[in-house]
Formats: C-alpha cells, structure tokens, sequence
C-alpha cells in the first residue's frame, strides 16, 4: 500500500506558506518529557485536548472526545466500557489492555502487570484540565505498557482566587449528570456523579468520581497534592448476536445478559515535589499509592464466570532535569514500584452450549484463584542536544526489571475444582504451580527536530517498545499454554513528521512504520495466542484553520495499515498477511465551529470510520459507519450557561464495534439520535 503519494502536494503547499505568526509555538506538553516543553520542539506525533474543547463536548463517554485525535479509536463497549486504538487495532483480551498506558497527571492508573482493557474510565476525564495524547512508543520516559502510545489526564489547574461552579444536565433514558467545582488559590474540588438507565433493557450505570488538589509552595520547593476517587457501578448490555442485527429495530434494545454487571472502585494519592536547584537545575519527586477493586460478570464466554480483581501499590517517580551547558539539557532519575495483587474467577453453574466441548471443558467451580506480587525498578536518561539554532537531537534509554512472585491458590493444572478431569484432554483453564519470574528490557529511543522557519518544523523519531507480559497472561492459562513461552512484547518503530504552527492554519501530518513481536492476541475461539508477529504502517494527519475570526474548521485522519505477518492456521486459513480483526484502514473526523458571540460556541462534527474484518481469518466484515453531532454553548448571562448535544442527527444505525466469536456475528448497538440539554452556573 502507497501511503505518500495523496499527501505529497499537501505537504509542499503547507512548507511553502509563509510564516504569519508563531503565537501557538508556545504551546506546552508535559507528558513528552515529565515536564513543560513547547509542542513544537517533541520529536513524534504528541496531541492535546484543551479543557474549553472537552467542556464544549461535554462527553458522556470518552470515545466521544477522543475521536479529536488522529490515529484514535476508543470503541464504546456498553455502558462506560471501551476498548483502545491508538496506531492500532482494537485490541481485545490477552494482550490488549497492556499496549497503551493511561495516566493521570503522568501516573498510571494501574500498576505495571496489572491493567485492565477498561481503566481510563477511572479517570476524571470529566473535569479534565486537558488530555494529551502521545502516538507510538513512549516506554523510554513511561515504561511498559506505553507501546503504542499512551493517553495522560491532566487534572483542571488551580485557580487565583475563590471559584463556585455547578451544572446540572439530563439526556435519554433517564441520564443525568450533576458536576461540581469549587476551589481557591490553595486548593481545587472536582466531582461529578451520572445515573444512566440505559437505552438497553435491563443496563445502566451510575458513576461517581472525585479530584481533589491542594497545592503548596516556598521559596525553592512546590507541592502539589491530588487525590482522586471513582466507583463504577453498572448493569451490563451484552453482545447482540446474528449478521447486521444492529440494524434491526426489535433487536436493538435487546439485552440477551440482564444478568450482567461491573462494580469498580478505585483510590490514587500522588503528591509532585518540584524543588529547584542551584545550577538551573530542578528534582522532581513524586510518590504515589493507588487501590483498585473491580467485580464482574464475564457475559461474553459461555460460562458466565464471576471475576474479581484488585491490587494495591505504592511506588515513587523521581527525575533530575538539568540544563549542563547551553547545547545539553539532561533528564536522568528512577521509577520504583511494590504491588499486591489478587484474581478469582468463580464459575456458580455448569456451561450450557450447544457444542459439547464448550460445556465439557468450562466446568462450573472455581477456575483461578491466586495472590501475585510485583516489583519494578527502572532507571532512565533522556538528553537533548541542541546541535545548531535550529536542530535539536534527543535521546532517550530506559532499563526497566519487573519480578512477579505468584501463589496459586488452587489446584495446580486442568482439573476441576474439585480435583477431577475435563472430558476431550482437560478443562479450558490451566492454573500453574507456585512460582517467580522476572523480565528486562531496555528501551531506547532517538529522534530530531528541525526548524525551516520560526513556523515550519520537521521531526524524526525511532523508538523501541515493550510490554512485559501481564499477571493474567502469565498465571490464568489456557489449554496447553505455558509460563515460560510467554515473552514481553517488543514494538519497534520509525517516525517521520511535519507541522505548522501559523496564523490562521495550524497542521502536523506525520508518517510511521512499526514491527511488533511476540503479540499475544485471543483468536475468534478466544483462544490465546503467543508469539505473533505484526506490522503497522500509516499516515496521521490534523489540520485546523480558522476561516473568519468567528468559524474555524478541523480535522483529523489516519489512513493505516495494520497486518499479521506470521505463520498460524486457522479454521484452515493461514493468517499471515491478513488484515487484523477490528482495525479499520480509515479513521477521522471534521469539525465546524461557529463563535457566534463572545463565550457561545456552536460545533458540528462528521465522525468516520472505515470498514474492518471482524476475525483474524477475514471472513467476516463490518461496513463502517458516519455519524454527525451538533453541540451547542452559550452564555445568557454573566454567571449562566445553556449547553445542548444532539449526538447521530440523522439516526444512523451503527455498531460501536463488531466482533465475530463462537461462529456468530456480534454487535454492541450505537445510541440512535439523542439530545442531551444542560445548564452551567459559577458563583
């Protein structure tokens, strides 16, 4: 596939326009290199979400605001579930929660080894102060599991002086949602609580979350303190089943798993020490504890197992960035971190299936039960070298040494519980003997930036990615699989990219080719699978232009290509150059945004995405989808604020995702046209 060719004559009326203003150079990140730099000076695709954009969407999901951004794909499972893309497939099971990190305010949301496919909805992207968002490998500053990239949240800064804000906002199928701020010069107060009754039979949620920040300062030291809560309690809308059944108005609203659920409660403390040192230098030290629990159903295998899970850790960022001379800037520091973990997954009645196999070998009883710790140390360097006025290199490497120390608290191997064997060879899960592992890796990376002009700039960037395995691929096997097959992830990527940071037009197009091996991935038997190999290759791109003083447009695209590039057969067909399952080639969205009087906004955005092969065979597709929003704000006085989303204008019937398992078409349905009216006071 020709991925330049379209974008070529783009790129060179882009470099030759002149350069009007630089006012958006200034732009910050902090997620790039744990501190503030200028967007304009990061080597790779690095992208934010500003807070006046997410309040403006006003997301009741976080797929909703994250289709801003290039390359991105948060497939809305039911309820507050998601699954990610990012320079990616949708990655599912086994080996897809620990190919990006999510973090807040630059810690993760779970401990190294432990993610889970659905935690960035135990961030407060709600009250976010921005997202940022870095494409392709970010393991040299962040670690495992930043293989793809990583989505960092940052929480809402404080303010000057005493603040008061609540909104009250009602959607569909009884959703309403109440938020809250307050706060002074020393602290902030962030909550918001949603109930939703679902506009599926027998689903809906309700949430709360929390952020609390306090900050304090001296002459060479600031703190700043956050505290944050989440609980998540919901009934769960399983899979629709049947080819294009999302299309059908007596299916739609079916839950075919009123019996579902998902209970999550989570607690982080972090507290970011900033002390300035003598030489223009300054140490920064950040310790951290976090606890997770999460319970749930597991309605998508044919025996229905309860899950349980949770961990508690406690680890500890530090960093020195230093200024050497004026060509050398210099981040050096160590990560440490120390989790307890626990997993049991109970069965409470036999499998009922029309294959015998299935019910044979998914007995009734506990499958898994065990304790794991886990320990991290990673030392790390990153080093910017100013080689000209122009053109900077950096440099990055990272050695990370995770060791899990598991006990199985069960029986050891296929049996049943109780000690017996599953009919045709043994029971689908297979629980190893008390034991330790460990895994190193290393992760460098290079890159450089170059300015043509003070608003034209080139970037460069070759990384390397990993991902240790996680403690459910490693001690919840399965069939015949075994501990010591199971390798980390390495990703292996190279970047080239262009942006523009103009008057009126601000664009970054970037192109990227990345290798991955040793992918684990659960095939449509949702067997797991180790030892894979893929290849990825795309073009990102994002534009926006300001075409009056009160309209602007924006868009993001990716055009990519994401293919197994390794030998295995299934149901009979060699997979190898495939396609891979729910990774469409098109992604993108357009956006028209009308100020039609100073603090009123109004934005009509187009989402697309392309067709997907829904199985690793490719026998199996999914068409695509457009869907069109309008959002509305406006301020009808001084204090007050009218908000209104009216999300799939035309109606359009669509599946959030489609997934093919256990010989049958399966859809999570998209919500048909919804208003969603709200109203905002400050005091």
């Amino acid at each position: 596939m020709k991925l330049t060719a379209p974008t070529l004559p783009i790129l060179f009326t882009l470099l030759s326009m002149p350069a009007l203003s630089a006012d958006n150079l200034e732009t910050l990140v902090v997620t790039a290199t744990r501190a503030e730099k200028a967007l304009a000076e990061i080597p790779g695709n690095s992208d934010l979400i500003a807070q006046d954009t997410l309040e403006l969407a006003s997301h009741t999901h976080i797929n909703e605001s994250l289709a801003r951004i290039s390359g991105s794909w948060i497939s809305r499972g039911n309820g507050q579930e998601h699954l990610t893309a990012l320079r990616s497939p949708v990655l599912t099971g086994a080996g897809g929660c620990g190919a990006f990190l999510m973090a807040q305010d630059g810690v993760s949301l779970r401990a190294a080894g432990f993610c889970n496919i659905n935690e960035l909805f135990e961030a407060n992207t709600e009250q976010a102060g921005r997202i940022e968002v870095i494409k392709g490998p970010g393991t040299a500053l962040y670690g495992s599991n930043a293989m793809h990239g990583l989505i960092n949240v940052i929480s809402r800064p404080l303010q000057n002086g005493p603040h008061k804000s609540a909104q009250l906002e009602a959607g569909p199928h009884d959703y309403y949602r109440f938020k809250w701020s307050s706060g002074a010069a020393a602290y902030r107060l962030d909550f918001n609580a949603a109930s939703d009754a679902g506009i599926k039979d027998d689903s809906g949620f309700d949430q709360q979350k929390l952020t609390l920040r306090h900050k304090h300062e001296a002459d060479r030291y600031a703190v700043i303190s956050t505290f944050a809560m989440t609980n998540l309690n919901q009934d769960t809308a399983g899979f629709v089943t049947g080819h294009e059944v999302y299309k059908s108005g007596g299916t739609r609203r079916d839950n075919p798993n009123p019996e579902a659920f998902r209970d999550v409660r989570s607690a982080r403390w972090q507290s970011r020490f900033e002390v300035a040192a003598d030489n223009d230098s300054n140490v920064i030290i950040t310790p951290y504890l976090r606890y997770t629990d999460m319970v749930f159903m597991q309605h998508f295998l044919p025996g229905q197992a309860v899950e349980e899970n949770g961990h508690a850790s406690a680890g500890i960022q530090s960093s020195w960035h230093a200024s050497l001379s004026r060509p050398l800037d210099l981040i050096a520091g160590v990560d440490l971190e120390y989790t307890r973990a626990f997993l049991k997954e109970i069965q409470p009645n036999d499998t009922i299936h029309s294959s015998a196999f299935v019910a044979a070998t998914i007995p009734a009883g506990t499958h898994y039960d065990y304790d794991a710790d886990a320990s991290v140390i990673a030392p790390f360097v990153h080093i910017g070298w100013q080689l000209t006025d122009r053109t900077e290199l950096v440099t990055g490497l990272r050695f990370e040494y995770l060791k899990y120390d598991y006990d199985n608290n069960g029986l050891t191997g296929r049996s049943k519980d109780d000690g017996t064997d599953c009919a045709f060879g043994g029971c689908r899960f297979n629980r190893p003997d008390d034991r330790t592992d460990s895994f190193s890796n290393w992760s460098p990376k290079i890159g450089l930036t170059h300015q043509f002009s003070s608003s034209h700039h080139l970037y460069v960037l070759l990384a390397n990615g990993f991902r240790a395995p996680q403690a459910t691929e490693l001690y919840r096997l399965q069939n015949d699989q075994s501990v010591s097959s199971i390798d980390s992830e390495e990703l292996d990527s190279i970047e080239l990219g262009f942006r523009g940071f103009m008057d009126r037009l601000n664009y970054d197009i970037s192109f990227y080719s990345m290798k991955k091996d040793n992918f684990i991935f659960r095939d449509s038997s949702r067997i797991n699978v180790d030892n894979g190999k893929t290849r990825h290759q795309g073009i990102e791109f994002s534009l926006q232009y300001d075409l009056s003083e009160s309209l602007e447009v924006s868009v993001n695209a990716s055009i990519a290509s994401h293919e197994y590039d390794f030998d295995r057969v299934l149901s009979g067909i060699n997979i190898n150059g495939n396609e891979v399952d729910t990774a469409p080639r098109y992604l993108g969205s357009t956006r028209l945004a009308w100020e039609f009087q100073p603090g009123s906004r109004a934005e009509l955005e187009w989402v697309h995405l392309g067709e997907y092969y829904e199985d690793p065979e490719n026998q199996n597709r999914y068409d695509g989808h457009d869907l069109l929003h309008l959002r509305i704000k406006t301020e009808f006085s001084a204090r007050f604020s009218l908000y209104a989303r009216l999300m799939n204008i035309t109606n359009t019937e669509y599946a959030e995702r489609a997934d093919f398992g256990f010989g049958v078409d399966r859809y999570f349905v998209g919500e048909p046209i919804s208003l969603y009216v709200g109203i905002e006071g400050h005091f």
